[in-house]
């Protein structure tokens, strides 16, 4: 059984219903509020109105709705209410279905915890469907709503698309500068923390890597393959959305680089401290390992030790000793080992 959608706040009373909100395109960039039972029996009541309704895909009924009220193929309405979210597009007759993704913002989530948005239109009718809050949509009604949204369906995909990559550009933004406020730190003293936070860059650039990349090939299949009445112009709007998904690709790989590279330093740095920890134990050691043996060759309690009887016979030693340590200081420097 499917879960609940979580709570986002709707535009009408139906709560018990699948949809989120609806609304009626004019063609001109606004659009007019429409609810569930007046969507079920929708006609354009004027030349370029489109339909658009965007739906919780895991509340009951949703797919037996797409089936019986839109005629969609049944593989196709199992794709767009399914859990398989991989981003793709492909033309159906004169339908265009897609799943686009994008970066989720919900309270908790990491960057790389992306969030799926299924489509399905046919030019006259946008049926949108998400299961976890989504503020792409709301951007766009928002627009609508004031009266410089979209004109048709076509544009309304492609600016759905547009702001969906442009929020890549913000986590892109958070993690350079994260990654130049770790350069700043002092390595010495918050080494661990900075691996830490290093290892989480790295996770959320190959997350976003891996979701980001084949929604480049699916806005390509949209621009190729999109039907007829996905104009010229909206192609173009669609070929500046890749150009800019290949730039923020770029980008994950530069600073996932550059996450690598500080990280190599710092272990490099840490490596080199404990290096030079050992090296210096190792010296320490061999400038006391001769005295430890002379002061235990003549602690040894037998008869015969020289010099048990006489009582200059301690200061004797300790001079030894001494001259000893300079010595080994001496030969020490001249083969460089300080």
């Amino acid at each position: 059984m499917h879960e609940a959608c979580m709570s986002e706040p709707t535009d009408h009373a139906e709560t018990r219903t699948p949809l989120l909100f609806g609304r009626v395109l004019d063609g001109q960039g606004g659009a007019r509020e429409i609810g569930w039972e007046e969507a079920q029996d929708w006609q354009p009541g004027a030349p370029g109105e489109v339909l658009w309704l965007h739906i919780c895909r895991t509340r009951a009924g949703v797919r037996d709705w797409l089936e019986e009220q839109l005629h969609i193929p049944e593989p196709t309405a199992e794709l767009l209410t399914s859990d398989q979210t991989r981003p793709r597009a492909f033309a159906e007759g004169e339908t265009l279905v897609g799943t686009l993704r994008g970066i989720n913002f919900n309270p908790g989530a990491e960057p790389e915890d992306m969030i799926s948005m299924q489509l399905w239109c046919d030019g006259r009718r946008l049926i949108t469907l998400r299961r976890y809050p989504l503020q792409t949509p709301r951007e766009v009604v928002a627009m609508l709503d004031r009266g410089d949204g979209p004109p048709d369906a076509g544009a309304t995909i492609t600016m759905l698309a547009e702001l969906l990559i442009a929020r890549m550009s913000q986590s892109i933004v958070d993690m350079n500068h994260v990654l130049d406020e770790l350069e700043d730190m002092d390595s010495e003293e918050h080494a661990e923390d900075m691996l830490k936070r290093i290892s989480t860059i790295r996770r959320n650039c190959l997350g976003l890597k891996r979701h980001m990349a084949p929604q480049h090939e699916a806005l390509e299949q949209i621009s190729k393959d999109a039907p007829y009445w996905f104009e010229e112009h909206d192609r173009r709007e669609i070929a500046e959305s890749i150009a800019r998904l290949r730039r923020y690709l770029d980008d994950i790989d530069i600073s996932k680089e550059s996450a690598l590279v500080l990280q190599d330093e710092l272990r490099a740095r840490s490596l080199a401290s404990s290096e030079h920890a050992t090296y210096m134990l190792t010296i320490v050691a061999g400038i006391f390992l001769p005295l430890s043996f002379l002061t235990g060759l003549l602690g040894i309690n037998v008869g015969g030790m020289p010099g048990m009887d006489d009582p200059d016979a301690f200061w004797a030693v300790v001079a030894l000793c001494g001259l000893l340590f300079i010595a080994l200081i001496v030969v020490f420097r001249r083969l460089r080992w300080l």
